[in-house]
């Protein structure tokens, strides 16, 4: 299958190439504003490539992306990949310093840009970065380009092996590190999804863009392009809107990261009757505990699938798929602790030899390092020749990959190592909890005092059932792995991606004990009892 719908594909360009001359007129992606077809995509894409060389770029220049989900935004991408330019795309859910770093670090000469976007805190793109180049979607600037730009201008010849992007992740220091993605990364990539994760759902009628396209969605547009599949975009749409997207467009695939799933769990039983149809419901971003599964599952759709990867190791490095859901559920629930089967692509050893250690990954979707790493002293040690070491710890049982945790994660009180993961697996299946994260507060006594911080189901207190089986579950943890403390939270911080931030989570705990006051809002009320 995967062979066939790529057509030999050797770079991202040619992926469109196929797919207009394969589907020409039906259409390929849509927006709130309207759609196009495959040829007009590629059409579109064209144009803007040499519009943006015509503007001054020169291949091989860093083009900044800042763009909603739209139509526009897989114009950009395309055109970048056909200009021979790097695209380094820009998160709007991170904020200045964030920017600026990237900026920094890349040399971005372009920026292709919604002046709409803003940050968390509120602050727009354009007000913090500028580039020799910028250009406004929003004001029509591509719209310009593409009508200066023709579509059988001669562009460059794109090998394999050339850098088509960056993608740019937090390094050591908090300065953006940028991983190198090449066309046969991408490629690679799009055909592990195209067999491993989308060939075993059934056919695709159209896939929802719900999440940003420049997170786990966009792993998709390569593949969706290649399949004829029509995309739909939407930008941030709430739980409501996905629900009806998903009924009124007749969609049948998707991804999501865990806190949006949990979010649409919570919709009246109407509003989830449009997952009825839906054949793939990915998840992605951070693993879901068993108990949430269960509760999207019963809930939403049984037609789950999970895949694991990293910004240097494009996904998917692994899947659980929808039969290991479904036997996980049923009778074999370690499989849903698991990241799921290893790919045929993904080469994956753990440093330890067997048991638990960290995992090392080779293969063609692993980058081959980050931008600028001869320059920078805060890279840690991530790249040894063709592998990468990821800074998970997990071990390979019968094919699967299990991850217990980060390296990053680790904490150290009283003397001991201690994994957050173990004790959070302890209690993920208590009645009441809907997340759990365990973190370690700095402590003159233990070092890091290791403090359970928890959400609920009813957005109330446990009660006194409840407080009990979570109190029997933390006893049955050796003695210097139980919480010295318990609070619960309305909601837990998100990072960029759609993680919960543990570092955001200890440091309202940190700012708290420091001016005294209570951890709490009055209508989020903790609760502290000590386990020692």
């Amino acid at each position: 299958m995967t062979t066939t719908v790529l057509g030999g594909a050797r770079v991202v360009g040619d992926v469109l190439d196929v797919a207009a001359q394969r589907h020409g007129t039906q259409t390929a992606v849509q927006d709130s504003t309207g759609s196009l077809t495959f040829v007009e995509l590629r059409d579109r894409a064209r144009r803007l490539a040499d519009g943006l060389l015509r503007s001054g770029l020169l291949p091989g220049d860093r083009v900044l992306e800042a763009l909603p989900n739209s139509c526009d935004l897989l114009v950009s991408e395309m055109a970048l990949a056909l200009a021979g330019l790097v695209r380094v795309p820009l998160n709007p859910r991170l904020g200045p310093s964030e920017w600026r770093g990237i900026r920094q670090d890349c040399g971005a000469r372009g920026l292709i840009v919604d002046a709409g976007l803003r940050g968390a805190d509120g602050v727009a793109i354009t007000d913090v970065i500028a580039c020799e180049r910028v250009f406004r979607a929003d004001a029509g600037d591509l719209d310009g380009l593409i009508a200066t730009g023709s579509a059988t201008a001669v562009l460059p010849q794109a090998q394999p092996g050339d850098t088509v992007g960056l993608a740019y992740s937090s390094g050591t220091t908090g300065l953006p590190k940028g991983a190198i993605r090449t066309h046969a990364m991408r490629l690679a990539a799009a055909q592990a999804m195209l067999r491993e994760v989308i060939a075993p759902t059934g056919a695709v009628g159209a896939y929802l863009h719900a999440g940003p396209a420049i997170h786990t969605s966009g792993l998709f547009i390569l593949p969706m392009l290649a399949l004829g599949a029509r995309q739909v975009m939407a930008h941030h749409p709430d739980p409501e809107r996905i629900a009806a997207l998903i009924a009124g467009e007749q969609i049948t695939h998707l991804a999501l990261v865990p806190s949006v799933l949990e979010a649409l769990t919570h919709l009246p039983l109407g509003d989830r009757a449009a997952f009825d149809h839906v054949r793939m419901l990915a998840s992605a971003g951070a693993p879901m505990p068993p108990a949430q599964i269960r509760r999207v599952a019963e809930r939403l759709t049984d037609r789950l699938v999970q895949y694991y990867g990293l910004v240097e190791a494009i996904p998917p490095l692994s899947v659980l798929s929808i039969d290991d859901h479904a036997r996980g559920l049923r009778d074999e629930p370690r499989l849903l602790a698991s990241a799921g089967r290893i790919v045929a692509e993904a080469r994956i050893e753990i440093s330890a030899g067997a048991g638990l250690g960290e995992v090392v990954v080779s293969g063609p979707m692993v980058a081959a390092g980050y931008w600028n790493a001869a320059e920078r002293a805060d890279l840690g040690k991530a790249f040894e020749g063709a592998a990468l070491a990821t800074g998970d710890i997990g071990s390979i049982f019968e094919g699967y990959l299990f991850l217990t945790d980060r390296t990053n994660n680790m904490l150290i009180s009283g003397g001991y190592n201690i994994y957050p993961s173990e004790v959070e697996e302890a209690v993920a299946l208590c009645p009441g909890l809907r997340e759990v994260v365990v973190v370690g507060i700095p402590d003159e006594r233990w070092g890091e005092r290791i403090t359970l911080v928890y959400t609920t189901m009813s957005g109330r207190d446990l009660d006194a059932m409840q407080r009990r089986a979570l109190r029997t579950s933390l006893d049955a943890l050796s003695r210097h792995k139980r919480p010295k403390s318990l609070h619960r939270l309305a909601e837990f911080p998100l990072g960029a991606t759609g993680k919960i931030d543990r570092r955001a989570v200890v440091a309202h705990f940190i700012a708290a004990e420091r001016t005294g006051a209570e951890h709490q809002a009055p209508d989020s009320p903790h609760e502290r009892f000590l386990t020692t």
